[in-house]
This record gives structure tokens, C-alpha cells and sequence, in this order.
């Protein structure tokens, strides 16, 4: 089944029917210092949000951008009572070359739309949004970050979900970034964390079959028995039960036009226990998870059964390290090392903001 939203295009052929109002904040925010406790907590906001009404009788009204603030919500909004919200993670990077850039910003976009869909939320034009938040940025383009340093672990610990806890099944809404598949998880992850594991491998079904970590993809790289060919294992998003991250299609896009002699991406079902026996035979040679949060990390230890399993780690080693040439990769396009069609530079120029007019 194709994706709703694999389609990537420019909005180069729609921003002059794109309107926008501005109200200028007063008062700048101090920038937190990079890699400081203030920005590791993740609750610092930059100076401008973008907020646009919708209405029954007449759907959208012009966007507005205006200096960040609480928002005023009614204690009767269906959002507090059923769930009907919806989210994206997306990052803007300050580039080695001081240029600050978005990183494939349609996928994002197309997949909010799909989202809000799935809760039953108006649905939007995706080039729109993605001109509303280069918009944004151009406000706000002092305050982002350079280039981010080393973060507090280099691996990932990670413990399975017991039999009894599900964060996501066939049929249901695994596929989509709504609140309510994200809440009900953070109580097992917050015993994880307890138990000293950064995050939830979250396995489905009796057999064990392995999905997500947290919110984040799963990848495993494996020798097949048979061939003794290596394959990077990934889980399928046919079925929902899945997030289709965009870091995790940028990983598989880049292994197969870059490693495709090397190796083979499998998007497939697979069990722990398919994982355990590969380990115990040498043939799991790595483990990473991807993301937009914490981008690529390799996975050093997973526990399972009352057991933890020590995947091999390849930091000091002269074999070859995939996670760590892939996070290079990704890592060279979104700041700017390597120029690539997933790169969106955020032009520094404003342009008319006054009300756009059709």
C-alpha cells in the first residue's frame, strides 16, 4: 500500500496565493546556551507560534503569526475529552554554514494532514503549512541553535513491554501522531527509566513481534543464516501498527541508493526471540533507533525475559559501522555538509508581510 504522503514538492508555484498577518513581539527571548540544562529540558520556546482559527461556517480564517503565548482554551474543547488532537515533530538546523534548514518539511506536513484526519480534524493544504512555518523561522531564525554537540548517552538501553501491555494494534491508529497513542504508553515508559533503560522496545502479539522504541523506529542489522548475506531489518507500516517516521525513510532511502551491495533492507515481521537466536550465533551484528528527537542511536543492551542481552558495539572496532555511517549521512544533509533535495534553506528574507493577498 503506498503512502499518503511520499510526495515531496516545492511551494515555489503557490506562495503568492498564501496570505499571513504579523504581530510583532516587543520583547525577544534570551537564547539558552547550547547543550545547557534549559534546553535539554525541552521547554524553552522561541519568540513567535503561528496560530489559525477554523470554524464551521467558514473553515479557515487567515493565519496569523504573533509573539508566543498560552493559549485560551474552553474546558469543553473536544480535545480534553475524546482526543481529538493531533502533532508533529519537526526540527529546524542551523547549518555548518550558519544557514538555517528543514529537513524534508512535506513528509511532515502530509502526515499532520493524514493525522488529523484519523481524528476526525479539518483537513489543511500541506504546501500551506510548510510556507506558514518558513514564515515562522524567518522571525524566529536568530534563535535557533548551531549544530548540536554530543548527547548525555552515546547508546540505548532499551527493556521489552511485558505481554499484557500494547501500545498499538492493527486497525487502531499505531500509523498516526494523535495524543491518545502516545499518553497511555508514558506510565511503562517511566518504569523503564525507574529500572535504569531509556525506553520501551514495545513487542505485539503472543510471538513477540517486534514494532517501536517508544516513538521512535527500530532497526536491526543481521546476517541471514542462509545467504550469509546482511540484511537491516526493519518493521512493516502496511499493517498501521507502525509510525512511518520520516527518519526512518530517509534511512532506508539512503541504504538502498548508497549500500545496496552491502546491504538489504527487509521490511518485515520479526520476533525478539528471531533477535536472541541471531545474537547467540553471532549473526546480530547491530541495533539503532531513529528519530526526530534523538536522531540516530545505536542500541547496546535489550532486556527480555529478566535477562539483558548486550548487543556488539563497533565505537573502537575496524569493521564496518552502518549506524554510524548512516547518522554521518543524515547528519552531512541536514546541516548543510552535503547538498541534498531533502534540505529546505530558510531564506533570511521576509518578504512582503503585510496581509498576503490571492
Amino acid at each position: 500500500m503506498p503512502s499518503p504522503y511520499v510526495q515531496e514538492r516545492s511551494t515555489e508555484n503557490y506562495r503568492d496565493a498564501f496570505q499571513v498577518k504579523l504581530t510583532r513581539s516587543a520583547i525577544l527571548r534570551p537564547v539558552p546556551e547550547p547543550e545547557s540544562d534549559e534546553l535539554w529540558a525541552q521547554n524553552c520556546a522561541s519568540d513567535y507560534m503561528v496560530t489559525c482559527q477554523w470554524t464551521v461556517e467558514g473553515g479557515w480564517e487567515v493565519p496569523e503569526i504573533k509573539p508566543f503565548d498560552n493559549f485560551s482554551i474552553s474546558p469543553l474543547a473536544s480535545c480534553l475529552h475524546y482526543a481529538t488532537q493531533c502533532f508533529e515533530g519537526m526540527k529546524a538546523f542551523r547549518g555548518l554554514d550558519g544557514n538555517v534548514r528543514l529537513f524534508r518539511p512535506y513528509r511532515n506536513a502530509k502526515r499532520l494532514a493524514m493525522s488529523a484526519k484519523c481524528v476526525s480534524l479539518p483537513q489543511f493544504d500541506a504546501d500551506y503549512l510548510v510556507w506558514l512555518i518558513e514564515k515562522l523561522l524567518q522571525m524566529d531564525i536568530d534563535s535557533s541553535q548551531c549544530p548540536p554537540g554530543a548527547s548525555p548517552r552515546s547508546s540505548m538501553r532499551l527493556i521489552t513491554s511485558q505481554v499484557d501491555k500494547i501500545r498499538a494494534w492493527p486497525g487502531g491508529f499505531g500509523y498516526a501522531k494523535v495524543g491518545a497513542n502516545y499518553g497511555p504508553s508514558f506510565s511503562l515508559h517511566h518504569e523503564a527509566q525507574a529500572a535504569n533503560y531509556d525506553q520501551v522496545l514495545w513487542l505485539f502479539g503472543p510471538e513477540g513481534r517486534v514494532t517501536e522504541v517508544g516513538a521512535r523506529n527500530f532497526f536491526a542489522i543481521v546476517r541471514n543464516r542462509e545467504s550469509g548475506l546482511l540484511e537491516l531489518l526493519t518493521a512493516l507500516t502496511e499493517d498501521k501498527l507502525i509510525l512511518e517516521g520520516v527518519t526512518r525513510n530517509s534511512v532506508i532511502q539512503l541504504v538502498r541508493s548508497r549500500l545496496a551491495d552491502e546491504l538489504e533492507v527487509i521490511e518485515s515481521y520479526f520476533t525478539i526471540q528471531y533477535l536472541k537466536t541471531a545474537l547467540e550465533e553471532g549473526r546480530l551484528l547491530e541495533a539503532f533507533v531513529s528519530g526526530t528527537a534523538f536522531f540516530i542511536k545505536p542500541v547496546s543492551v535489550i532486556r527480555c525475559d529478566n535477562e539483558d542481552f548486550n548487543l556488539p558495539q563497533k565505537e573502537n572496532s575496524t569493521i564496518k559501522n552502518f549506524t554510524s555511517l548512516i547518522k554521518t549521512w543524515l547528519y552531512d544533509i541536514m546541516f548543510g555538509k552535503e547538498e541534498y533535495s531533502w534540505s529546505r534553506i530558510v531564506e533570511r528574507d521576509l518578504g512582503d508581510f503585510k496581509l498576503f493577498s490571492p
